[in-house]
């Protein structure tokens, strides 16, 4: 069984989240808060359904241009993602015996940066 939901837009990368925590501890605190909120909304208009354990997750990273390195991408997406799925009873825990893998697709879409998320169930 397989689940979607889209992200549209792109998030901060890794660097912009740790110079975010570099700042002002608060500046970071509400960065993540409005992180889950924005995608936490993105999951409830998919109208997913909780998963069974356990999932394999798959990014399909759509950016506008080639500016930022894939790990900074990807890295916190795969943060804010899980714990949001979590945050909205998708799945029970981002640990080891809730999501078994992950893996990353990066294409570029000049017209429409947005990460897909798709869920996979055995």
């Amino acid at each position: 069984m397989s689940q979607k939901f889209t992200i549209h837009g792109r998030l901060p990368s890794l660097n912009e989240y740790i110079n975010a925590e570099r700042t002002n501890r608060y500046k970071a605190a509400k960065l993540k808060r409005d992180l889950q909120e924005r995608i936490g909304a993105d999951i409830r208009a998919a109208n997913l359904k909780p998963a069974q354990v356990p999932v394999t997750l798959v990014y399909t990273f759509y950016e506008s241009n080639r500016r930022r390195d894939k790990d900074n991408i990807a890295a916190v997406a795969h943060k804010f993602v899980q714990d949001s799925l979590v945050n909205e009873g998708i799945i029970k825990d981002d640990g080891w015996d809730y999501i078994t893998r992950f893996y990353d697709e990066f294409y570029i879409d000049k017209e429409n940066p947005r990460i897909e998320v798709e869920l996979c169930t055995r």
